[in-house]
């Protein structure tokens, strides 16, 4: 199994159990995520209590919906960015990713950044922002929105920031 660690806070984010697709010269990942219940077990053993002169005592129903991406990786939701806040991000992510990036990667990042930006701000009122369980300072933001008439999000994950490790 590979696993997608974010380079800057070192927190899983991803892996290969879900798929993705490049977009935006590969700066962006995007995922479908999917709505799941979760801690609802309902085992039908086939027996009746009321019809066996016992009580149905009924079951204790935590079931919750989740978002498997989320609950998966534990990503915690961050308040929303506006353009202001959205471009400072990108420039301090910019800032801290770049060192950590060998030279062939640092031009492809510094060549196709800017419309991975402009992509990101075009949605900007639509997306929720997640960042990993650590809730490092400066670590990279995880995307979601729902795309028109979807029930289940799309996530978008700055693909540059993660780092591929094999489980």
């Amino acid at each position: 199994m590979l696993v997608y660690i974010d380079i800057l806070s070192g927190d899983e984010l991803l892996s290969d159990s879900f798929p993705y697709t490049e977009i935006e010269n590969g700066m962006l990942w995007e995922v479908e995520g999917k709505w799941v219940v979760k801690g609802a077990v309902d085992i039908d053993i086939g027996a009746n209590p009321s019809a066996e002169g016992g009580e149905d005592e009924g079951v204790d129903d935590q079931a919750v919906k989740v978002v498997d991406i989320v609950d998966t990786f534990r990503l915690q939701e961050q308040p929303p960015f506006d353009k202001k806040q959205f471009v400072a991000f990108i420039k301090k992510f910019i800032k801290n990713l770049t060192p950590k990036l060998g030279e062939a990667e640092q031009e492809a990042f510094k060549k196709n950044i800017e419309s991975a930006t402009k992509y990101l701000l075009a949605k900007i009122k639509d997306l929720q922002f997640f960042v990993g369980e650590s809730m490092h300072d400066d670590s990279s933001v995880v995307f979601a929105y729902y795309k028109d008439g979807a029930v289940n999000p799309t996530f978008l994950f700055l693909a540059p920031g993660l780092k591929e490790v094999k489980c």
